[in-house]
């Protein structure tokens, strides 16, 4: 296991830790609110580690930089809201599962714009894929109302994965040649800029009123920040800057077994059969990847 590969599992059980708290912090706090908060103090946290291990800017083009930071708007401000809102419908077992959709998502375009192979065991991990969250996802029984909002969950959960893989492979031949703390810095900083776009579009303040300030508990909102979002990114771009597309993405997938084990103990979710089946379909489609 190289460099690359270490970085990639080790962003998954920090973005699983962090899904864990944005689960808890959803349950007071508006999706797109709460991911301006955790993004501001992601870049006021960026902002003293540039100073410290930045060196010098990096030398971007235009278009490099117009590249960059559309990944963070993409990836951040729109994908990571929508997977928010996504969170409180489905639950962090659900999300977790549903998470798998990314590696294949990342393999596909991979192969569309980045000249990576997609050979049949890849595709056969697909299909387990696949399998594995529509298993977990089914419903047989519950109200209408309870089966559209699992739907609506679920086309806010997928939009979420695919605009997330769509955002990194934009940025990837750029990250390779970058400093990476400096990408981080870059993108979080489009990110916030996409954010403050949709408050302005939606005509809403961008801070929260007292009553909504009275129930946020800051110290959980930091923790989710530093662990769930400056952590998991900078290890997350890392394990795309040192090994492949391909194979960061479906490393990134052992997120959906750290998820649904820390949903049943810390947020007392149900450890289905079903959900056990799903993890098992989802991690065999993993392994099939990464055999290929």
């Amino acid at each position: 296991m190289g460099l690359g590969e270490a970085l990639a599992i080790l962003s998954a059980l920090a973005w699983s830790a962090g899904v864990i708290i944005y689960k808890r912090l959803g349950e007071t706090i508006a999706p797109v609110r709460l991911n301006l908060m955790k993004s501001l103090l992601v870049l006021g946290f960026l902002l003293p580690s540039l100073a410290i291990f930045g060196g010098p800017p990096p030398q971007l083009s235009a278009a490099e930089l117009a590249i960059t930071l559309l990944s963070g708007m993409l990836g951040i401000a729109v994908a990571d809201s929508m997977y928010l809102t996504a969170l409180n419908r489905l639950g962090a077992g659900r999300m977790g599962i549903l998470g798998n959709f990314y590696s294949p998502f990342v393999i596909l375009l991979s192969f569309l714009f980045l000249g990576e192979r997609l050979g049949p065991l890849q595709l056969l991990g697909f299909a387990l894929v696949t399998s594995g969250v529509l298993v977990v996802s089914a419903r047989s029984s519950g109200a209408p109302a309870e089966r559209r909002d699992l739907r609506r969950g679920l086309l806010l959960g997928v939009g979420a994965i695919a605009l997330m893989a769509v955002a990194i492979v934009l940025v990837k031949r750029v990250l390779e040649t970058q400093p990476l703390i400096w990408m981080v810095a870059l993108r979080m900083a489009g990110g916030v800029g996409g954010l403050l776009l949709i408050f302005a579009l939606k005509r809403e303040l961008p801070w929260p009123g007292r009553a909504e300030r009275a129930q946020i508990r800051w110290p959980i909102v930091l923790i989710g920040a530093l662990v769930g979002q400056y952590l998991s990114m900078l290890l997350w771009l890392g394990g795309y800057k040192y090994t492949s597309a391909s194979v960061a993405a479906i490393l990134n997938e052992t997120t959906s077994i750290f998820i649904v084990i820390l949903a049943a103990v810390f947020l007392h979710e149900a450890l289905t059969r079903r959900k056990v089946l799903g993890v098992a379909l989802t991690i065999a489609g993993v392994a099939c990847m990464l055999r290929a």
